[in-house]
């Protein structure tokens, strides 16, 4: 599961970072708390060349007749991606990655209280998610989407929670974006152990309506 997220850098950072063109209209950054329905920075391949694009968060099926005409599709499970009818044409042709400072996860007190976490790479400044993306286009209304891919938890993660995003090694980047052939589907797996942080933070974050780096601060 992957339902919320930061973004801190600048937009040419981001750019910088993944030899992408970066194109207009790109979300406001910093972020520190992207939720569902927000704009998000993706970066595609189009014809070899990398592009940082915005996309809405919350994958539509081609036959929904609405955006809210069935379930919010945020998260694709690796485990059922290549089969799922929603999204088995993305997995094969509409690969993308979705760049994060961190992101962010629950657990719950025998209360029932829930505790956020703030999950961030270990070493460097961005996580690279793996991500599927899609148009969708009925009566003059028109979006392009995207959903984040999920898979099992590694150790250290399960400690937070059983499912995390597949997050992806700089070297992995262009078989991702199908820029090297065949063999995404060997990518879809765990982090390695010792590659995230993991700490505290703030119940402010339980709010969608939250904002302000303080969220991201350990408690």
């Amino acid at each position: 599961m992957c339902g919320r997220f930061a973004v801190t850098l600048p937009d040419d950072a981001m750019a910088k970072i993944f030899e992408a063109m970066p194109g207009n209209d790109l979300p406001h950054v910093p972020n520190y708390n992207v939720c569902p329905t927000n704009d998000v920075h993706v970066i595609r391949s189009e014809d070899g060349t990398r592009l940082l694009v915005s996309m809405r968060w919350g994958f539509i099926p081609q036959w929904y007749k609405a955006p809210n005409d069935g379930p919010l599709l945020i998260n694709a499970r690796a485990e059922t991606i290549a089969e799922k009818p929603a999204f088995r044409d993305a997995c094969r042709e509409r690969r993308c990655l979705v760049p994060a400072s961190g992101f962010y996860e629950w657990t719950k007190t025998e209360e029932g209280k829930r505790l956020p976490w703030y999950i961030g790479p270990a070493r460097g400044e961005v996580l690279a998610m793996a991500g599927i993306w899609q148009d969708w286009e009925r009566e003059g209304q028109g979006f392009r989407t995207c959903a984040i891919v999920t898979t099992g938890a590694n150790a250290e993660m399960s400690q937070v929670h059983h499912r995390m995003p597949v997050i992806l090694q700089q070297k992995d980047w262009g078989l991702w974006l199908g820029e090297e052939g065949h063999g995404a589907a060997t990518l879809m797996k765990a982090a390695p152990e010792g590659s995230l942080r993991l700490h505290r933070v703030d119940p402010r974050v339980n709010s969608s309506r939250a904002e302000g780096p303080e969220l991201i601060e350990p408690i």
